[in-house]
């Protein structure tokens, strides 16, 4: 992210945050806005009322009046606005999954991509790994799934991406904790391994063309996975 070019905005509301949210989008200065998250969209009238009062589907209600708005905005400006949610647990469910996201059904219906992102094991010190599953897309086929390591300060780790796809395609060759390119040993373990790589520029380069050609897709413009992470 270059920050010298991010805006923060930090809302009193749920109505000043979507608010805020609809002018950045109409006004056609950016080109994305991420509000984080939609679980914490609390609005005002929960805000100024007072603890324990019951305010039923106040939050679903305002999602659904904003992201009426806000569909036909992005559109006509070309604007990507990402809403990162969390999970709720239904109260007495015997059958079927009781996870539901916070906000309402509004969401789901007028999200044009949806990703489940769940962590699977703590890199230690560095981040985590995660598996994701595209549970909805109307640009691309569904249902797909990845696993891939965010890592803290830097984000997803394109050299880790690039490791597991050059060894699913025969390019790095995996022998038990080992792995090698060509005649060339990366490292004993997964993290040594891209390690090797982020210090071998180079070598990164030819692995991340060698797998992109296995894959049948085109050559990075701007070098792909071998500018590292970060």
């Amino acid at each position: 992210v270059a920050t010298d070019d991010l805006i923060v905005c930090q809302p009193e509301s749920g109505e000043m945050g979507l608010q805020v949210c609809d002018q950045l989008v109409r006004s056609g200065a950016v080109d994305m806005v991420v509000v984080d998250s939609v679980a914490a969209l609390v609005p005002r009238a929960e805000i100024e009322g007072e603890m324990g009062v019951q305010q039923i589907g106040l939050q679903a209600r305002l999602m659904s009046q904003a992201l009426r708005k806000l569909a036909s905005n992005a559109s006509r400006c070309h604007c990507t606005v990402v809403f990162v949610n969390q999970l709720r647990h239904k109260v007495g469910v015997l059958y079927g999954n009781p996870e539901v996201t916070s906000g309402g059904n509004a969401l789901k219906y007028y999200a044009s991509v949806r990703l489940d992102i769940r962590r699977t094991a703590q890199i230690e010190g560095k981040g985590i790994r995660v598996r994701t599953k595209v549970v909805k897309n109307k640009v691309a086929p569904p249902y797909r799934l990845a696993e891939f390591d965010i890592l803290f300060g830097s984000g997803v780790s394109k050299l880790g991406c690039l490791l597991d796809a050059a060894e699913q395609e025969g390019v790095v060759d995996r022998r038990g904790a080992w792995y090698s390119y060509g005649e060339h040993k990366l490292g004993q373990g997964r993290e040594n391994a891209v390690e090797t790589l982020r210090d071998n520029p180079g070598m990164a380069a030819e692995v991340d063309a060698l797998t992109r050609q296995a894959m049948g897709l085109a050559p990075a413009a701007d070098g792909g996975a071998a500018r590292g992470d970060g």
